[in-house]
């Protein structure tokens, strides 16, 4: 088998799905690229046996054939190499791989194509179309907030239930949730499915800048994204989602609103002297003042900022976990968030004042008990 290709465009699409590939896989074939090639394109397919990804792109063939090539030492050429035709040659029989570019020529072993496991087919599906920015927005509000206690899987992906009216995007680590709600994304068929944290990160990198309609099936076992040239497929959690609507405390008296960044900048500076194990912030809110303090007894480091909010309800004070609420901040673009609270040993909730009349996004974080509380 031979054919030839330019040498950026197919590294442009190695790169796209090259995330999936493990260090030590389980199986030893899973370290290299599969590639197909049948009427003039090249299908490339990496997987981890849960995760799998598809490229495809136009080649110069005139015969089809298949090979597993090793990733790492593929990518690795192709990176430095200038943009230029290169030709691969390979041997059907001995599995061997010439690579001929306009500066040499590069030889590896490659394995037999027969060996890569069986990717799944798009079986007994249902279908639902999201736009690509919107799955996008999805996906940047809940990952970050995904558990990576393998003790607790359901919890180490993001949970989606989708009805004929919405679709809700859910990820909690047992210290804060965050529930996503689109009314611009529905199915005729009520599901719930839950996606791991990994197939996420992956397609969230390989999703398009410019919007376009992303194709989302998903049956029992798993579930197939494809938009461009791309196709994502893995294998679901098979677990119970926590019932995370009882989490979410209902009467908040308490509702602060304040500027986003100069919040987070307070935040960061103060963190910096807060105890570097609980990163314990202390919140005291007094009338239209918002006090912002920690301390590392353990150091004599102490710090704390004045900040001016919009405030209704009693005068609080209440104990956070600074990194969360870092965290949660920088995954927001509103210009003014709200910080809902009942009481100083109950969850806190950030919203934002401005939201995009399709969704509706609601931060949940539990309380680090302060010393006068415990």
């Amino acid at each position: 088998m031979k054919f030839v290709v330019s040498s950026s465009a197919l590294l442009k699409q190695l790169s796209a799905i090259n995330g999936v590939i493990t260090a030590n896989p389980v199986v030893p074939i899973l370290e290299n690229f599969l590639c197909e090639v049948s009427s003039g394109k090249l299908t490339i397919t990496a997987s981890d046996l849960q995760t799998s990804m598809i490229t495809e792109m136009e080649v110069d063939a005139e015969e089809s054939g298949s090979i597993a090539v090793p990733a790492r030492i593929l990518i690795d050429t192709l990176k430095n190499l200038p943009e230029q035709p290169v030709t691969f040659t390979i041997d059907g029989s001995s599995y061997n791989i010439e690579i001929h570019s306009a500066n040499g020529q590069y030889r590896l072993s490659g394995e037999n194509a027969t060996d890569f496991p069986k990717i799944p087919e798009v079986e007994d599906t249902y279908d639902v179309s999201i736009p690509s920015d919107v799955l996008g927005n999805a996906v940047s509000n809940t990952l970050f907030a995904t558990s990576t206690d393998e003790l607790r899987p359901a919890m180490t992906g993001v949970y989606v239930s989708m009805n004929d009216e919405s679709s809700t995007f859910v990820a909690t680590d047992g210290h804060r949730l965050i529930r996503y709600l689109r009314t611009d994304v529905s199915s005729a068929n009520k599901s719930s499915l839950i996606i791991p944290r990994k197939a996420l990160s992956l397609l969230k990198s390989a999703l398009p800048t410019e919007t376009m309609p992303v194709t989302v099936q998903f049956n029992v076992s798993n579930v197939f994204f494809k938009f461009n040239n791309i196709q994502l497929i893995c294998r679901l959690i098979d677990e119970r989602y926590p019932d995370y609507e009882n989490v979410i405390p209902q009467n908040n008296d308490n509702e602060m609103t304040i500027n986003r960044l100069e919040l987070l900048s307070s935040l960061k500076r103060i963190a910096i002297y807060a105890n570097k194990t609980t990163h314990q912030v202390r919140l005291k809110i007094s009338g239209n003042e918002l006090h912002i303090s920690a301390e590392d007894l353990d150091f004599s480091n102490e710090a704390n900022e004045k900040l001016t909010c919009e405030h209704e309800g009693e005068d609080i004070e209440i104990g956070f976990n600074a990194r969360f609420l870092i965290e949660m901040l920088n995954n927001l673009d509103s210009d003014e968030v709200i910080l809902k609270l009942s009481a100083p040993n109950r969850a806190g909730l950030i919203v934002p004042k401005d939201a995009e009349a399709d969704e509706d996004l609601l931060m949940l974080v539990m309380p680090v008990m302060l010393n006068n509380y415990a």
